[in-house]
């Protein structure tokens, strides 16, 4: 078998542009152009306060705005951008820039017996950084035989013909554990941003995944209220990412640490300083829509955390919490065997301890997604709620006093005896609406939140009768195998947030119209009868996680997707396609973020607004994040808030003379109609 071939970021580049479909019009794809008729018996799709009748929301995964956009320059004249380029934080081509030292990161000490700390002390600047850690299969999660055979394509269809290639190609050839020798100087690294791509590390290659957990983003950011300066009153530093990688990384789920204990132990090193260049030809795709339409770089992931508590904001403008399954706050499984829905002999302690275990540097006590579950192991750790109302639990006091210690102090917002969801568990029903919670299944998961009674966006559409579907990248694969023990099996049960609640999943007929697979997706689309709102999700080959996905591959699913609405003039002329992140991915980022609560906001991700409304290469300003997109819906289709307590009762972000990204009236999000201009439709 012939070896992969690896293609540079140039290479690529030119391939990409290359695809006649990357055109970004109204494309000849040889689809028919069908009218996107509104269903008669959806009579409200078609009530809005704007042209927008179709929107359709792209989630992607663990990608920080920097990460992709470090270098990007609008096209437009007069158009401002906040990023690593405009800041001087590093130059053009890659290298440091007169600023670099804004950017610079220190290790610090948190040990025991003290307590966690989100802004520890004891900090030195890195002299080098910790090296990139290897990240990734070594070859590839897919053959050349399985693309030649069509299997690839059969498991994955949701991709342009011309990036099947991509699925083979990009492997690390390396062990896992040692540094990245792909990167030049991997072992003398400037203590700041880096470039990834380079001749012998592609733009097209599976890199390391950083840490995206809740307490370790919290310490990441570093927010004090002593770091406080003009342009920045939340005092986040964001000087200690690598630190957080090579202490603690990704959870320790109960364990001791290990010994020796290296900065490379935990498998990241400093994974998260990573940027690509768009100007030597990365990110060709999302750099095209970003000069044809509208780039916002003040859009942010709602929450601390990973992809569970993400989706979860976009769905629900809130956390969610552990109950008894019917409603009421409960307290999670701590320090016992393991609870309802498992068969597996096992101690589980299921509340987040973020405390440093004794004789180390910052290696929690508790955190994890929790370990065995499956296949009759014993399940172990999983620490992932809190009780933020509680100030004598672990984590909680600190990051409470810092919101209560700002020039605007900021609520918690976090209700008595309430353990919030903040980390990744699996949903508490499975595709098919049966209880997932309860269900003992020897293949069951042990670590899996029960039913959730709090209110979501589905329900407020439902109310209303505006039509709505989940579009989830291989569910007709997971509806058969929801044990997901098949390898074909890539849906994210986590990303789909309605799969946490009882109103939707345990209504057959609510829950078989609205949960699709994203093949219906572009059925929908031909046959005109796509939904007032859709969200659409890759799978797990394609959405562009680092180490399990490459970022070219979400590019060619989010460029099939552009294409295919194009294609049809009916449907394209009302519709606004979102293009986001779920979050940041623990991957450094140089933009102001906001307190909003307890649980965010995160750092910034990239979101690229996709319409014939959208304002030609223009980058918006205003502060937003994944609960923005709630505030769309909710204005476009006049609903209102989804409870009195979620995150779209926020106000809309007004601004000083000081900054044009950090509102005065803080907390606010806005509401992304910003990002169009309905009186001078193109």
């Amino acid at each position: 078998m012939n070896e992969p071939v690896r293609q540079t970021a140039f290479q690529l580049k030119r391939i990409v542009a290359g695809i006649s479909l990357i055109s970004f019009g109204f494309c000849a794809s040889g689809m028919p152009a069908l009218a996107a008729a509104t269903s008669s018996s959806h009579p409200a799709d078609g009530d809005t306060a704007s042209p927008i009748k179709h929107l359709i929301v792209v989630v992607g995964e663990n990608r920080s705005f920097d990460h992709l956009f470090a270098t990007y320059v609008p096209p437009k004249p007069g158009e401002k951008i906040d990023n690593l380029l405009s800041k001087g934080i590093i130059n053009a081509d890659g290298t440091p820039g007169p600023h670099y030292a804004w950017a610079r990161q220190n290790s610090a000490i948190d040990e025991a017996p003290e307590t966690y700390l989100n802004a520890p002390g004891g900090k030195a600047v890195y002299n080098p950084m910790p090296p990139l850690g290897v990240g990734g299969p070594a070859t590839s999660y897919v053959t050349p035989a399985q693309v030649a055979s069509g299997l690839a394509a059969y498991v994955e269809p949701n991709l342009p013909a011309s990036y099947y290639q991509y699925l083979v190609t990009g492997g690390t050839g390396q062990s896992s554990g040692t540094a990245d020798q792909r990167l030049p100087s991997v072992n003398n690294l400037s203590p700041g941003p880096y470039q990834l791509s380079s001749p012998s590390l592609p733009y097209d290659s599976y890199t390391a995944s950083p840490v995206h957990r809740f307490y370790q983003m919290w310490q990441q950011l570093d927010c004090s209220p002593h770091h406080i300066r003009e342009g920045n009153p939340s005092g986040c530093a964001a000087d200690l990412f690598p630190w957080v990688e090579v202490t603690t990384g990704a959870g320790t789920n109960g364990l001791a640490q290990p010994s020796p204990f290296t900065d490379l132990s935990t498998g990241e090193g400093s994974a998260a300083m990573g940027f690509y260049n768009v100007q030597a030809g990365d990110v060709p795709v999302l750099k095209k829509l970003a000069d044809e339409f509208t780039l916002s770089d003040n859009y942010h992931q709602a929450m601390m955390g990973g992809t569970g508590i993400n989706h979860i904001a976009l769905g629900y403008g809130d956390a969610i919490w552990f109950s008894d399954g019917n409603g009421h706050p409960a307290e999670p499984p701590h320090n016992q065997l393991a609870g309802v829905g498992t068969t597996y002999v096992g101690t589980v302690d299921e509340v987040e301890n973020p405390n440093p275990a004794p004789g180390t540097n910052n290696w929690y006590t508790e955190d994890g997604y929790g370990g065995g579950g499956y296949d009759n192991d014993a399940a172990y750790g999983g620490g992932t709620y809190s009780n933020c109302s509680d100030l004598s639990q672990p984590g909680v006091a600190v990051l409470r006093n810092y919101l209560a210690s700002l020039p605007r102090p900021v609520d918690a917002r976090c209700a008595k005896d309430h353990y919030y969801l903040l980390n990744n568990y699996n949903p508490g029903y499975f595709g098919d609406g049966s209880n997932a919670y309860t269900d003992t299944n020897t293949n069951n998961y042990a670590f899996t939140i029960p039913p959730s009674s709090v209110r979501n966006i589905g329900d407020a559409l439902l109310e209303k009768n505006i039509s709505f579907a989940y579009y989830g990248d291989g569910f007709n694969f997971y509806l058969k195998d929801p044990y997901q023990i098949s390898a074909t099996d890539t849906y994210c049960t986590i990303c789909n947030f309605f799969q946490y609640s009882t109103s939707i999943m345990t209504n057959a007929a609510v829950r078989t119209e609205h949960l699709k697979d994203a093949t219906d997706l572009y059925t929908d689309i031909q046959n005109g009868t796509l939904p007032a709102i859709s969200y659409v999700k890759p799978g797990g080959l394609v959405d562009g996680h680092p180490a399990s996905s490459k970022a070219d591959l979400f590019e060619g699913f989010v460029l099939k997707l552009v294409t295919a609405v194009q294609a049809q003039p009916d449907l394209w002329k009302d519709t606004a396609i979102l293009i986001t992140f779920d979050e940041g991915g623990g991957y450094y980022d140089s933009g102001y973020v906001q307190p909003l609560d307890y649980f965010g906001d995160g750092t910034r991700i990239p979101l690229l607004v996709v319409s014939p409304y959208a304002k030609k290469g223009h980058v918006s300003h205003d502060y937003s994040d994944h609960v923005s997109v709630l505030k769309f819906i909710e204005r476009n289709w006049h609903l209102k808030p989804l409870t009195e307590r979620s995150r779209d009762n926020l106000p809309d972000p007004i601004y000083g003379r000081e900054s044009a990204y950090a509102p005065i009236n803080s907390p606010a999000i806005g509401d992304l109609f910003d990002n169009f201009e309905f009186e001078h439709h193109r």
